[in-house]
């Protein structure tokens, strides 16, 4: 899907979430992979919350959208990592 396409107008703030096991480093794992994709993150575009019986984590982490490419590239890497249960 092209920018034109999108219902989006980017540039954008965009909230990523991914949820997983709270293990293994799992919420590193989510900023390196958005990392890869942006300019700097700052702790504040972070947040975190864990499921009622901590068996899940979600990490959201709010960026600067710059095209549609760029969003799906991101969602690409996050549903081949393995710790990734759910991409939203």
């Amino acid at each position: 899907m092209k920018d034109a396409d999108s219902p989006l107008q980017f540039p954008c703030r965009f909230p990523i979430k991914a949820m997983g096991r709270p293990e293994n480093e799992f919420r590193d794992t989510i900023i390196e992979i958005i990392s890869r994709h942006t300019e700097s993150l700052s702790e504040e575009h972070i947040s975190e919350q864990s499921s009622s019986a901590d068996n899940f984590l979600s990490v959201t982490v709010t960026i600067n959208a710059t095209s549609r490419e760029q969003l799906d590239r991101i969602y690409e890497d996050l549903t081949e990592c393995q710790q990734v249960l759910m991409a939203l």
